[in-house]
């Protein structure tokens, strides 16, 4: 009698033990379940990646993990280290290039550090390594391709594409001038003129007039949206052509004879600059054939000729 009293407790203890273990159970069971349907859902969506962290990081290309870092690091090392003035200018050859973003700056003050430590390394393989087996002479000469490489390439290079550009932009300038007249005198006004040549002659001269549209439209005036382009640009063609557009702006005068009398002028600046690149041509070919043609025509014509004196003698 008191066994079986004893033994009740117990019992039911151990019902609701295992009770309550199944529910437990139940309830994991039930929320895994709720998570692999939540993710299965979300991986149907195209723009979501599921993972833990350190897959997602993985997914972001080498480039921005490693290299980013490093640039970022020695753009910080490089700013300090030039003069504010040197970086001012840096950033102004960049916007003259149509290259716009302060990370761009930054980067190239990074690849200017990373030149100049190159130079030491590069001395060190080509002097005294010399795993090539190079002579004196060609030592030398390595040497100082590659320190002329680390310590001007970038700022050249850099050079080189504001050159580039202000001379597309010079090219570009009459054509572009002329379908703008023709634009303004059909009854367009010089804002639709701009849209109108914008969308039919791309380049470097239609993303500057683009710009300048945007300004205009903005809130700034005309005159300022081109005074900015001036100074992006900087070539005087452009410069006599904003003169002129500001001052019809001043006096009232009609924009289709201001844009046909600078197209006209224009256009027989580049016929002039074409002629003198034609007259300096001959100038700037002296130099490879004198060290380059005449010395092979030299071997082939007179050769035979030394050698039938050379046999003789």
């Amino acid at each position: 009698m008191f066994d079986s009293i004893g033994l009740v407790p117990v019992e039911v203890f151990v019902a609701a033990a295992g009770l309550l273990v199944a529910v437990g159970v139940f309830a994991v069971f039930v929320q895994l379940d709720t998570r692999l349907a939540a993710r299965s859902s979300l991986r149907q969506l195209d723009e979501y990646e599921v993972g833990d962290q350190r897959q997602n990081d993985l997914l972001v290309p080498a480039r921005k993990r490693i290299l980013a870092p490093i640039a970022k690091r020695f753009s910080r090392v490089g700013s300090r280290l030039n003069p504010p003035d040197y970086v001012e200018r840096v950033n102004v050859k960049h916007i003259a290039a149509g290259i716009s973003g302060v990370d761009k700056v930054e980067r190239f003050l990074a690849l200017r550090i990373l030149g100049f430590c190159f130079i030491p390394f590069w001395l060190i393989f080509t002097l005294i390594l010399n795993p090539l087996g190079l002579s004196s002479m060609m030592q030398l000469a390595f040497a100082g391709a590659g320190s002329l490489i680390g310590a001007i390439g970038p700022a050249s290079r850099l050079d080189s594409k504001v050159a580039n550009r202000q001379l597309s932009i010079r090219r570009a300038l009459p054509d572009v001038l002329d379908l703008l007249v023709i634009a303004v005198e059909s009854g367009l006004g010089f804002e639709q003129a701009l849209d109108r040549v914008i969308d039919n002659v791309p380049g470097d001269l239609a993303n500057e007039f683009s710009r300048v549209l945007g300004e205009a439209r903005a809130g700034s005036s005309r005159s300022d949206a081109l005074r900015s382009m001036q100074e992006r640009v900087d070539i005087p063609e452009i410069r006599s052509f904003v003169l002129a557009m500001i001052q019809a702006d001043t006096f009232g005068i009609s924009i289709g004879k201001v844009l046909r009398s600078q197209a006209d002028e224009l256009r027989v600046k580049r016929q002039q600059w074409a002629q003198e690149k034609a007259q300096k041509a001959p100038i700037k070919m002296m130099v490879p054939m004198v060290f380059c043609v005449f010395p092979a025509l030299f071997v082939v014509v007179i050769g035979p000729a030394v050698i039938n004196i050379s046999n003789s003698f």
